[in-house]
């Protein structure tokens, strides 16, 4: 199934991508407007609810961010084999992930604009897949930890470049700028047809390919990622978890390739789609 999130005269509300078509999830559900809520409930009959929803074409509703109440957003860096050699300062690849933090008003919804700050021109992309965790828990074994993700969906881990090095220890303020990142499109839930060993993930602006690896990549993959997270922390359901970027970002380039105002950014993946957002300067 394709969750998402969507408002309708301003009021936020749940719905199903059913082909071309956005069924509501809202009423059958008895108001429930929360994805993470729904996350919590967990999904069986929402495919028969559905049926029971009003049916809107995409363009009669505004999107959201399919999950707009993470429970925490954790961000896995440097996790691609080659993003590592990419540094070229020498070093062996990592022996344990690199974690940091977002708060969802750095994210946006699919098709709205990343915006460019006043502060800096360096705003950057990073194309990567994203696990929604449904059933949570502490120290979860690897063997055991595909069973804990609910849904996959695309993330632009949009980053300011120079405010990665302010502080000493930490990347909290180049992540964090309000909408320089986004979400999306939808949360995939049929995870059991995937290879989630094998998924490729792709980056184009203006249609021009940027990055495109595949998680056979990772130096951490999916189950080591919560294995290794949920050892100091209690996964809970609505927990979002990016797993990191292939080589090709823009900083990367010589000289960098910034995004522009007007840029046009995709990140996709063929079992979940196509997260677009165009580039905007800050108002004012």
């Amino acid at each position: 199934m394709r969750l998402t999130s969507y408002r309708l005269d301003g009021a936020l509300r749940l719905g199903l991508r059913d082909g071309d078509a956005l069924r509501d999830l809202t009423a059958p559900l008895g108001g429930l407007t929360s994805m993470r809520g729904l996350v919590e409930r967990g999904f069986d009959g929402l495919e028969r609810l559905a049926r029971d929803g009003a049916a809107f074409a995409p363009d009669e509703v505004e999107p959201a961010l399919p999950l707009p109440d993470p429970a925490r957003i954790l961000c896995i860096g440097v996790n691609y084999r080659d993003r590592n050699a990419e540094y070229a300062d020498g070093s062996d690849a990592p022996r344990y992930p690199s974690i940091f933090l977002r708060g969802p008003a750095s994210l946006v919804a699919p098709g709205a604009p990343l915006i460019v700050p006043r502060e800096s021109e360096q705003l950057d992309y990073e194309g990567e897949i994203a696990l929604v965790i449904g059933r949570g828990g502490r120290r979860i074994p690897e063997a055991e930890a595909h069973g804990a993700v609910a849904a996959l969906t695309l993330m632009n881990e949009g980053t300011i470049r120079d405010w990665l090095r302010h502080g000493k220890f930490n990347v909290t303020q180049g992540k964090n700028f309000d909408d320089t990142g986004a979400l999306g499109p939808w949360l995939e839930t049929d995870l059991a047809p995937l290879d989630l060993a094998d998924l490729t993930v792709e980056t184009r602006v203006n249609g021009e390919l940027r990055q495109r690896d595949t998680t056979a990549s990772m130096a951490f993959p999916f189950a080591r990622i919560i294995a290794y997270v949920s050892t100091f922390t209690t996964l809970a359901p609505g927990d979002v978890i990016a797993t990191g970027t292939p080589a090709g970002a823009g900083a990367r380039f010589d000289p960098p390739r910034w995004l522009r105002p007007g840029d046009v950014v995709e990140v996709s993946s063929p079992a979940l789609g196509v997260l677009r957002n165009p580039v905007a300067a800050e108002a004012g």
